[in-house]
Parts: structure tokens; C-alpha cells; sequence
């Protein structure tokens, strides 16, 4: 049955995904040689309520190039798939989803039932994610689908599998007693919408319209102080007895928290009142509080007044400030983002902390109980408090001004709510305790990241680690083994009975109801997919992996974090290369984003265009480092690409090369110079292919393979072969078949880990198969071996000539179909034997009338040198000279302007230090375009003096 006029990639990736599927190509160790090392790539587990989007496909589509090609060698190779429960993300979407069916909601239905609900949700949704994977062709090994909540306590019988639930309850307890987890107080991102802390990856800062409020901060008792201002020089600008220090916040409600206020050591304005006490403007006069007045090295004497209010319970900075110089943290806020509601009356509670301004010894814990929000301000939300505030201090007309100003401002990317900066009681690990055996790895070459520039940015992570806070404040999730008795003490185990044994029989227990931080049981993600803490055979054939592909923005939170876990719990690296990417952007460099609206979706891309278009696309942008640019045009032509190498099999079987090739792999003997040439190109690339994957540059792979199956096969092979196929004897034409069905079949086995539909598709149409393409054998040959110099050298000559004259045409603007003399000036013997040989497929390829051998060119000639000759166009009575000059130089001028404004504009370094990176990598890839064509343009101009 002939073959179809195009590659109907809707209706065949279906099927041959199936295919794979069913003769388990996937499954670990499949296809392994016997005693093969193992390769092992864990995916990234996405979250189980994601879809695919572009940085999943980028992602994915590294990571089987790399699986399909290990697996091909014959390594003994397992992708680890799998899904993370994202804790914050699914208890979203459940809540959703029983508010949208009008059911109770979380807090109605209790813990217990609420997670019956979510373990519902998840086998009716949790899949969507790897179904989409399965479209783009990723060869995991799917029946070892791994869940960070398997086998967690009311787990459906489906997700009883896995043992991940066990892994994570046991690293916890074993740190905790060896001292790794503690309880404590610390400053954590608040959301308070889902009332739980959060990491800093799930906070996105965006910039907003904001004020920055400048208020007077009177001296306790009247005092005042001569306050001096200097220019640059040292001379005074200003001086005046004030009585009051200014301080300027965007967050006037959180001024009732106030610790102190600081200034830099070195400002001399504020010398004279270091040390004095300040009031605080808001509140009962009668009861306003005092403050002291400090220096530390985090004010900034040039920003604002170069005074700062000190609210360490609602600040990051501010509470570095506050743990260095011993100053009271007083929470304001409930876990709704309301004023505190709870406490004494607010009189008791300011004299309670009054007394720390004046010296007194203080804990965490004995402030943490203090409300100092008086009684009109308690209960409001924290924004209307503001206004209620602001308006308070500006009536008793201790307000200065108030400035407009833009101001970054946290959300959270899943609630959209303002985060709080709230002091709270959470669960941590001590990773000063275990961040050197993770920081010695990639030091001493153990663990090697990819490209140089993300070590560095590791070692400044992990080199100023602060405490990392584990647990959250949801009901989804690994719920912390940790029981209370009545008196507050713990009692760490990895069941309630065995805390139970701790604690003593008829201690009444209460579990800790908060639940782990998705990153902490991701953290365990290669071992806990391998079955330990058990000692499986996958443990001891599959770990350490290998290489772990990611993005860069989860460097820290994810990889660094795999790597303290692995050494704390196993004491090895978790894998000896990182490869890190960057974020997949638009055509013009810019982030994709909704309100742009410039996402692109894979699974639209892959309806419209097939998946190996999107995935050469993905390998071809892979420059290690570089900026990630899509766009639907590259796409549509790598799809094109797809088409040619189809069509080269077309024109294959129509000349029988498939009945002659019957699917064999062996190298064909050649005598005819073109297939010497083409299988020494074959073997060129193989060798290029292989060591750009080794290095992790995949760009160069794809283009290397571009380069060879269009232009090398499909353009010269399958034209320099027509002769032959068509005209030649039996042996030649036979030679030529068998050699264009095997040279076809490596551009398939080179191309499948890339494109492994179309190319598995071809694989079973051009003969009788022992094996799927999938399994193939990657070829080993050399160039050494296989190159032909003499047939290498006359047909590169061929070509060379070929290429020579169809870019002056192009150049001089010949029209395409006209056919042109061409005259031979000079040629060694070499270059002769090559136009003998080859001077029919010359003529017609280049669009030759005929090729006349002369001393000298005459007038209007423009010359086309090659190795060992010259040739020349005549081309006076062809083209209009001075016509073209014009065009030309009219093209030219236009071009030299928009080529100035460029370089002004990188020139400039304000433009390069401020502007988007993107926008200045996009500006510098304009000006390489911009000179490559002015370099084209002059090259022709110069062309057309030769002609005069």
C-alpha cells in the first residue's frame, strides 16, 4: 500500500502511542543490553491539579530526547513519573468545586469528610496533566506513576501503591530526633486568605499605585534637638529645633506594632537624640506608647527622612533589625489579616509593653500575647485600618505629607490576596545544621550544574540559609506526626500509639493539625519514587540518578532542597548533573501572561501542528543559558521540516527503494561516489549528534540534524541520486536504493529521540522490522571509517559550485527560472574530474545554459571562486547595473539608520542597566540580524562594481 501525501500526525500519534504503550517500550530496564548501566532521569512531578503549558513541554521534551536516545544505546533506563498533591493548589480547587455545587464547605464538613472530598477530586481530575504528557510523546515509564501522598492515611485503594506517605512521616521523625526539626517563632509569608504560611515561590511581587506616608514621632517629653541638614559638600542646607523624629511607611497600620526606630550609625542628624525615646502617634494619648530610638546598618541615611520604624512582627527587614538589637515583635494582626480582636483592654496591654521600652528583658512568647491594637481599631480589616489610622494622626495634625509612589506589593499567586509578613509558631528545619554536605557536592565536582552561572547563585542560597519553615496551616497534606499533652510538651512518632507509648498511658494527646510543606515531601522525591526507606531493587539499580532538567526559578526551592534531603537521610548526592533552563517567553522575549495575551498553549500548537514539531522547536531554542524565544512561525517550520523528510520517502518508495532496502540497518557497500559522500556525512553527523547530547546541547543536535536531513539528504542526496535511480545500471541503481534506504533509516534513528512520532511511523513503512524504532539500536560508526576523502572532497566541490552561483544570482537579482551562462576561467585536475563527473546535476541545479571555458572574463562579469577554480557570470546584458545599485543602496540607507539607532541605544548605559532583559537581549539580537544583512548588502553592492 503506497504511502499517504502527508503525515497525518492527529490520527497517527494516537495509535502509535498505544503501540508503545502496549509492547511496554517504557517500562524500566526495557531494551537494556545485559549488565547496562543504568540512566535515570526523575521528572519534575507537576502539580496533580496542572495542565501542560509550555514550560512542562520545554521541560519534558529535554528529558526524553535524553531517555529516548539512553534507552536506544541499550542503557538500562527508567523515567520516574509522577504528580506532587500541592497542597494550596488542590484545597483550592475542591473548595471550589463544593461551592460551585452548592455543598457545604470545608470548615462545615470537618477534616475527615473534607478529605474523602479531595481524595474524590483527585481520581476524577489528577490525571489530566499526565494524559497531556502522553500527547507530547514522553516515554516515562507510566505503570511506576508515583503520588507525594501515596499511601497516606484514607488513600483510595488507587493510591495505596506507593509507600511516599511513609518515607516523608519517617525523614521527619528521624530529624526531629536528631535535632534537625523544632518548633519555633519566625517571621513567615502569611496568606490570609487560606489562613497558612507560604513559600517565597508561591508570593508574586507586582508592582501597584501606593503612598508612602510621612508622620512626626514626638520626643518623649517635649524634648527637642537641633536638627542639621548638608549638601554633598558638607554645607548646611537646612537647621531647626524640631521635636519630633519623621518617619515615612506604606503601612501606617502597622505602626501601633512599633519596636523602635533606627537610623544608620553614620547620620549625624540623629546624633543627638540616639538613644532618647520617641512616641508612637497612634492610640489612647493618655496611654500612647514610647519607643526607643536606635542605630543599625539597615537604614538608608540618602532614602526618605533616613529614619525607620521598627514592626518586627509585620516586616522581613525589620525583623533582622529587630533580632540584632533585642527590641520587642508585637503581632497586630489574626489570621484573616483583621486587627486582633482578642487580648485584654488595650490599656493593660501598652503598659505591659512600655516597660520593654525602657530596658526590660522580653521573650517571643510573653509579646506574642500582648494586643496592642486599641479597641476602635480591633476587629477591622487590616486596609480599612489603615484609613482609620492615617486619618487619626493627620486630625491631631502629626501628619507631614503624603508622597504617591509605586510600590511593590506581595501577593499571593493563588489567592491574589496582599501577603502579611506575620509572626507565627511553625515547624522548621535547621538547615544551617544540614546545607555543607550539599554545598560540598557541587564545590568538589560531585554534582555538577548546568550552565556555571546557577552554582553560583546555589552557593549564595545556600551559603546565607535561613531556617526553612515546613509546615502549613491546610488540612491537605502530610499531617505532622508531632502530639501535644495538656501541658504543651511534644511527642515526635511515626504513629499515635507509638506517641502514645511516649507520653505514657492516659496522657490525653492532641495531634498537631498543621501539614508539611509540599517542597519537604518533594524534597524526598528520588527516594521516596524508589521505595525507600525499603532496600528495593529499584534503590539499588536506579540511585543515585543521573541528570535533573528544571527551571531555574526552582533552583533553591526544589534542587537544593533534594540535595540536603538526600544527604541528611541517605548520605548521597541525589544526582551528578543539574540542568537548568529558563523561563519559555514569547517571540519578542516577554513573559507569558494571561493579561497579555500572548500565551501559547502546547496542546493547541500540538492539534495544529503535531508534536514533533513542537519538540524540535524545544530541542532547536535549548542553548544552554539562552533565552527561551517561541514563536508559531519557527514552529510551522520545523513541521515543514517533518514534511521534507516525509516527502523524501515518498519519492523513496516511488523509486523502490523499500522493496530493496527490506528494513536492514547494515552498511551498504558503496562504489558510486555520491553514496561514498552521503554515508561519510551520515557518519559525520551521528558523531556530532551524539556529542552535543553528551554535553547537554541539544540546540546543536537539532541543528546538526536540521542542517544534514534537508539539506545534505533531502536536497543534494535525492537529487544527485536521480541519475542513478533513473538511468543507471541494475548494480548502480541497487547500490543506490540500498543506500538510500539505510541512509533514510539513520536520519530516523538520529531524529527519533527528537521527533519520535513521524520517525516511528516511517520506521514501520519502509520495511520488514525486527523491532519498533523506539528500541532500535543507536548506531556507533565512525567518520573515520566511513568517509570517502576523494568522493567526500568531489562532491562538497559539486555543491560548493552550485551554492557559489545560486547566491550571486540570488544576490544580483537573476530572475529564478532564467538559465545563465557560466564561464570557466581556470581549474586543476580535480575540479575538472568533479565537473566531468557531475556537470549535468551542475547545470540543472544551479540553472546553467552552459559552462564555456575562457582565459579571462570579460567585461560585466562577477566571479565564483571554488576550490581549484574559478568561475564567472556574465551578467552585463542580464541585469540592469545601475538599477540594482540603486535598489540596493537605497535598501542599504534605510537599514544604516534603523542600525544606528540601535547601537545608541546599547550604547546607553542607563537603557542596558534598566530596561527588561528581555527587551535588551531582543534589542541585541535586532542589531546581529540588522549587521548580518548589512554585511549581505555590501557584499552585493561590491559585486555589482565588479560589473561596472
Amino acid at each position: 500500500m503506497a504511502m499517504e501525501k502527508t503525515f497525518n500526525a492527529a490520527e497517527a500519534e494516537a495509535r502509535i502511542f498505544e503501540a508503545w504503550t502496549n509492547s511496554g517500550s517504557f517500562r524500566a530496564g526495557a531494551n537494556a543490553k545485559p549488565d547496562a548501566e543504568s540512566f535515570t532521569i526523575m521528572i519534575p512531578p507537576p502539580n496533580v491539579t496542572g495542565a501542560l503549558h509550555m514550560g512542562h513541554a520545554f521541560n519534558n521534551t529535554l528529558q526524553d530526547i535524553l531517555i529516548r536516545w539512553h534507552r536506544m544505546r541499550g542503557f538500562n533506563t527508567l523515567w520516574q513519573p509522577g504528580q506532587d498533591h500541592a497542597g494550596i493548589a488542590t484545597q483550592l480547587q475542591v473548595e471550589k468545586m463544593l461551592a460551585a455545587q452548592g455543598n457545604a464547605g470545608r470548615r462545615e464538613l470537618g477534616r475527615e469528610k473534607f478529605l474523602e472530598k479531595v481524595w474524590e477530586w483527585k481520581g476524577q481530575y489528577g490525571d489530566t496533566i499526565v494524559n497531556q504528557l502522553k500527547r507530547l510523546g514522553c516515554s516515562c515509564d507510566w505503570e511506576r506513576n508515583a503520588f507525594t501522598m501515596s499511601g497516606a492515611p484514607g488513600a483510595p485503594e488507587s493510591d495505596q501503591s506507593g509507600n511516599f506517605h511513609d518515607a516523608v512521616i519517617k525523614v521527619f521523625v528521624d530529624m526531629y530526633e536528631k535535632g534537625l526539626i523544632y518548633r519555633g517563632k519566625r517571621l513567615v509569608n502569611w496568606d490570609p486568605h487560606f489562613e497558612t504560611a507560604i513559600s517565597d515561590l508561591e508570593v508574586e511581587n507586582i508592582e501597584v499605585d501606593g503612598h508612602m506616608w510621612h508622620f512626626k514621632y514626638p520626643l518623649a517629653g517635649g524634648e527637642t534637638y537641633t536638627y542639621i541638614e548638608k549638601d554633598e559638600d558638607g554645607n548646611i542646607i537646612l537647621e531647626e529645633e524640631r521635636d519630633y523624629i519623621s518617619i515615612a511607611t506604606t503601612r501606617p497600620e502597622t505602626m501601633l506594632g512599633d519596636g523602635a526606630v533606627a537610623v544608620h550609625p553614620s547620620d549625624e542628624r540623629y546624633a543627638p537624640i540616639v538613644g532618647k525615646l520617641c512616641e508612637i502617634p497612634v492610640g489612647p494619648k493618655e496611654h500612647r506608647r514610647l519607643i526607643p530610638i536606635i542605630v543599625d546598618e539597615y537604614p538608608d541615611p540618602t532614602f526618605g527622612s533616613g529614619a525607620v520604624k521598627i514592626t518586627g512582627a509585620h516586616d522581613f527587614n525589620d525583623y533582622q533589625v529587630a533580632r540584632r538589637g533585642g527590641i520587642p515583635m508585637y503581632r497586630l494582626m489574626d489570621t484573616r489579616g483583621q486587627m486582633r480582636a482578642d487580648g485584654a483592654p488595650y490599656a493593660e496591654e501598652a503598659a505591659k509593653a512600655q516597660g520593654f521600652a525602657k530596658g526590660d528583658a522580653f521573650t517571643e512568647a510573653t509579646v506574642d500575647a500582648i494586643n496592642l491594637v486599641p479597641e476602635e481599631y480591633r476587629g477591622l480589616d487590616r486596609f480599612e485600618a489603615r484609613k482609620r489610622v492615617v486619618a487619626d494622626i493627620d486630625a491631631e495634625g502629626l501628619m507631614i505629607t503624603i508622597e504617591d509612589k509605586k510600590i511593590m506589593q506581595p501577593f499571593g499567586d493563588r489567592s491574589g490576596v496582599v501577603i502579611e509578613p506575620m509572626l507565627t509558631d511553625q515547624w522548621f528545619v535547621d538547615a544551617q545544621k544540614v546545607v555543607g554536605p550539599a554545598l560540598d557536592a557541587v564545590r568538589e565536582g560531585r554534582t555538577k550544574i548546568i550552565p556555571e552561572s546557577g552554582e553560583k547563585t546555589y552557593y549564595h542560597w545556600l551559603e546565607n540559609i535561613e531556617p526553612w519553615c515546613i509546615s502549613r496551616q491546610l488540612w491537605w497534606g502530610h499531617q505532622i506526626p508531632v502530639w501535644f499533652d495538656a501541658e504543651g510538651n511534644e511527642y515526635c512518632a511515626a504513629t499515635e500509639e507509638e506517641a502514645q507509648a511516649k507520653a505514657g498511658a492516659g496522657v490525653a494527646l492532641t495531634r498537631d493539625p498543621d501539614v508539611l510543606d509540599t517542597w519537604f515531601s518533594s524534597g524526598l522525591w528520588p527516594i521516596g519514587t524508589l521505595g525507600w526507606p525499603e532496600k528495593t531493587p529499584e534503590m539499588e539499580k536506579y540511585f543515585p540518578t543521573d541528570v535533573l532538567i528544571t527551571g531555574f526559578d526552582i533552583l533553591f526551592f526544589w534542587v537544593a532542597r533534594m540535595m540536603m534531603m538526600q544527604l541528611a537521610v541517605v548520605d548521597q548526592e541525589p544526582f551528578h548533573t543539574v540542568y537548568l533552563h529558563q523561563l519559555v517567553r514569547d517571540e519578542k522575549g516577554q513573559k507569558m501572561s494571561k493579561t497579555k495575551g500572548n500565551v501559547i498553549d502546547p496542546l493547541e500548537i500540538i492539534d495544529e501542528y503535531g508534536a514533533d514539531a513542537l519538540r524540535f522547536t524545544n530541542a532547536s531554542m535549548a542553548a544552554i543559558g539562552g533565552v527561551l524565544k517561541l514563536s508559531k512561525d519557527r514552529i510551522q517550520g520545523y513541521r515543514n521540516f517533518g514534511t521534507k523528510l516525509w516527502n523524501a520517502c515518498r519519492f523513496a518508495e516511488m523509486n523502490g527503494v523499500f522493496e530493496s532496502h527490506s528494513g536492514s540497518t547494515a552498511i551498504p557497500t558503496a562504489t558510486q561516489t555520491v553514496n561514498k559522500w552521503i554515508i561519510g556525512e551520515t557518519a559525520r553527523v551521528r558523531e556530532e549528534v551524539d556529542a552535543a547530547l553528551e554535553a547537554y546541547r541539544f540546540n546543536d543536535a537539532a541543528n546538526a540534524l536540521y542542517a544534514f536531513v534537508w539539506g545534505k539528504v533531502c536536497d543534494w542526496y535525492v537529487e544527485f541520486s536521480k541519475p542513478l535511480l533513473m538511468d543507471g545500471s541494475d548494480a548502480e541503481k541497487l547500490e543506490t536504493q540500498q543506500t538510500m534506504g539505510w541512509v533514510l533509516g539513520q536520519c530516523l534513528v538520529l531524529l527519533h529521540p527528537i521527533m519520535p512520532y513521524i520517525t516511528e511511523e516511517l520506521w514501520g513503512l519502509m520495511g520488514t522490522r525486527s523491532k519498533m524504532l523506539v528500541h532500535a539500536d543507536w548506531p556507533n560508526y565512525a567518520a573515520a571509517d566511513l568517509v570517502d576523502a576523494a568522493a567526500d572532497a568531489e562532491m562538497n566541490w559539486a555543491i560548493s559550485l552550485i551554492e557559489g552561483v545560486r547566491s550571486a544570482r540570488a544576490q544580483m537579482n537573476v530572475p529564478v527560472g532564467l538559465r545563465i551562462p557560466v564561464l570557466q576561467l581556470d581549474a586543476d585536475d580535480a575540479a575538472k574530474t568533479a565537473l566531468a563527473n557531475n556537470e549535468t546535476l551542475i547545470k540543472r541545479l544551479a540553472r546553467i545554459e552552459g559552462i564555456d571555458s575562457v582565459e579571462s572574463a570579460p567585461k560585466g562579469a562577477i566571479t565564483v571562486p571554488t576550490a581549484g577554480a574559478t568561475f564567472a557570470l556574465p551578467l552585463a546584458d542580464i541585469i540592469d547595473v545601475d538599477a540594482e545599485k540603486a535598489r540596493l543602496s537605497k535598501v542599504l540607507g534605510k537599514l544604516e539608520k534603523e542600525l544606528g539607532g540601535l547601537r545608541g541605544r546599547l550604547n546607553n548605559p542607563k537603557f542596558v542597566a534598566s530596561a527588561p532583559e528581555e527587551v535588551v537581549e531582543e534589542a541585541r539580537e535586532n542589531l546581529r540580524l540588522r549587521e548580518e544583512e548589512e554585511g549581505q548588502l555590501k557584499a552585493a553592492l561590491a559585486r555589482l562594481e565588479e560589473i561596472g
